[in-house]
């Protein structure tokens, strides 16, 4: 993904654990060949700071207490600016400008952009960027209809601040590359294996393995099978150590009958059953995409990292 970036800079996404991932341990994996970091709310990147991290840490939910202004102060955190509101708390901090280009979620309207770039100005803020987000990357009119409105936002801020970065694309704008790349790019779901809709993962590997770990191999007894009456005869059945309340669906059987809150049975007797080592396909079975899945799927495990 960095060599598909080119020379724009590389920001590595890792909002939510780092995707379920380990935010931390996978910063501290990554910072070498990273040029800084998202998170999504302001505890991750202190979270990070903790850590170890010095890079840049950009902020992406907006600004919107002092508490968090401060927070932001104290670690060296980069905050994202969505109006005027916001940009009034920014005194002394670096930030960047979210600029809504049409996915109405984050960012403030195209004409509002001067009065707060004003008031960023009035209270002596560090502007270092400005950014937005495709909504349907894999549609060329949908994205380019969003680009012609960024590229107008990005020059008035870059007419107040030269200094200052335009970044667009994720993932997917970072696979499509050319013009969208920018000054920047943010890549998330790609950096742990998957591709966003409507593009594919190529070379791509996924990084999460999911294994459940046996507790208990005994003869069948009686007429259930977990929370479910037996469809069947079984010789044995094992309980392994994994269940909804690990983020895992409770419909979408891993063995026999329905997930318990904290285990499920099993046929099989290998001392730990894999669950899965691609989150597209049980993210299928579950009806949900992948990103769910990985942000879900480390709730409560014990984690092995292998370099």
């Amino acid at each position: 993904m960095r060599k598909l970036a080119g020379g724009s800079q590389f920001m590595a996404v890792v909002k939510a654990d780092a995707y379920g991932h380990g935010a931390e341990r996978v910063c501290l994996h990554i910072e070498d060949i990273v040029d800084g970091f998202c998170v999504a709310i302001t505890e991750e990147g202190e979270a990070l700071r903790i850590a170890g991290i010095t890079k840049p840490v950009l902020v992406l939910t907006p600004l919107t207490a002092v508490d968090d202004a401060l927070a932001a102060k104290y670690y060296g955190l980069t905050v994202t600016v969505n109006g005027v509101a916001a940009a009034g708390l920014c005194a002394g901090l670096g930030c960047h400008i979210k600029v809504n280009t049409g996915m109405n979620r984050y960012g403030c309207n195209p004409r509002e952009l001067a009065k707060v770039i004003e008031e960023l100005g009035r209270v002596g803020a560090r502007v270092e960027g400005v950014y937005s987000h495709l909504y349907c990357p894999h549609l060329l009119s949908e994205r380019e209809r969003q680009y012609a409105v960024f590229l107008s936002a990005a020059r008035a801020v870059k007419s107040a601040y030269p200094g200052a970065i335009a970044h667009l694309s994720a993932s997917a704008g970072t696979f499509i590359g050319g013009k969208y790349l920018m000054d920047g790019v943010r890549c998330g779901i790609a950096l742990y294996g998957y591709a966003p809709s409507g593009f594919s993962r190529g070379e791509l590997q996924s990084a999460m393995k999911v294994y459940a770990r046996k507790v208990q191999t005994s003869p069948a007894f009686g007429g259930g099978a977990g929370y479910a009456v037996a469809r069947k005869s079984y010789r044995a059945l094992s309980a392994y150590r994994l269940g909804y309340a690990d983020g895992f669906a409770r419909t979408v059987s891993l063995g026999e009958g329905n997930l318990c809150m904290d285990a499920f049975v099993s046929q099989d007797e290998r001392e730990f059953f894999p669950v899965f080592d691609n989150a597209d396909k049980y993210a299928a079975r579950c009806g949900t995409i992948s990103y769910e899945v990985l942000c879900a799927a480390t709730r409560r495990a014990e984690r092995f990292y292998i370099a």
